[in-house]
């Protein structure tokens, strides 16, 4: 997979998703569910309703890629808790879940920013 940075955005599909689907099927979700386009750049991400097999669809200039990982042991800290059924996340926090982390849970500093000194 394209390093995360290089996404526009990054989306997770918080329902579970049954994971028999492949690029045409994880696309019809991405344009009636998420009401997005599949081919504007982002990353669009799903997972089995166990939560140790997880799919990327992207498009890359002359086609969609497709990208999965599968847990043996353990299980993806899907963020289920939230309301929204579709969840934004930044390029570190799809690295964390990837990682194994809670990106509900797991949150960087706050950003500061001044705009003078003393």
């Amino acid at each position: 997979m394209r390093d995360a940075r290089s996404f526009s955005e990054i989306y997770l599909h918080k329902k579970f998703v049954d994971m028999r689907k492949n690029i045409n099927g994880l696309s019809q979700i991405i344009v009636d569910e998420m009401q997005h386009n599949p081919c504007d750049g982002a990353l669009f991400v799903f997972a089995s309703k166990n939560r140790c097999l997880i799919k990327a669809v992207y498009w890359d200039r002359t086609g969609f890629a497709l990208w999965q990982k599968l847990l043996e042991k353990d299980r993806f800290r899907w963020p289920v808790k939230l309301q929204d059924d579709i969840v934004k996340v930044s390029p570190e926090q799809i690295e964390w879940l990837l990682a194994g982390l809670d990106i509900v849970k797991a949150k960087p500093h706050e950003t500061l920013r001044y705009e003078a000194f003393s």
